[in-house]
């Protein structure tokens, strides 16, 4: 019995590209250490545990959530792993971004100074 490990491009790239961000973006924003061979191969669709497709989903909240205004973050929905990864349990492929009405090109934005200081990253 063969499992599939590859399972090809993922939604993160997606939701990357949405809010104009990249992969390092998502490595700089994390307190968890995450690296940027971890982040290549989630968007990547190499099969990942649990932990770290959480992990994953709490550094994008991270680099979207430092990123915006506070009248912005009364706008923005949590990320989770179904979200993102359409091998996670619970994933529609039917369903629309949570944030859809919020999406912005933040790629240009950096981590609000308050917010690196919370997380304990400056």
């Amino acid at each position: 019995m063969t499992e599939e490990r590859d399972l090809g491009s993922q939604p993160l790239v997606l939701l990357l590209g949405s809010w104009g961000l990249s992969n390092h973006d998502l490595v700089a924003a994390s307190p968890e250490q995450l690296t940027h061979k971890q982040v290549q191969r989630a968007c990547q669709g190499r099969k990942l545990t649990l932990k770290m497709k959480q992990k994953l989903a709490r550094t994008l909240n991270f680099a979207v959530w430092g990123r915006l205004t506070n009248d912005e973050r009364e706008e923005f929905s949590e990320y989770f792993p179904k979200h993102l990864f359409n091998y996670s349990k619970g994933y529609d492929k039917g369903l629309s971004d949570l944030n859809a009405g919020v999406l912005l090109n933040i790629g240009e934005r950096k981590l609000r100074r308050d917010f690196k200081e919370e997380l304990g990253i400056e």
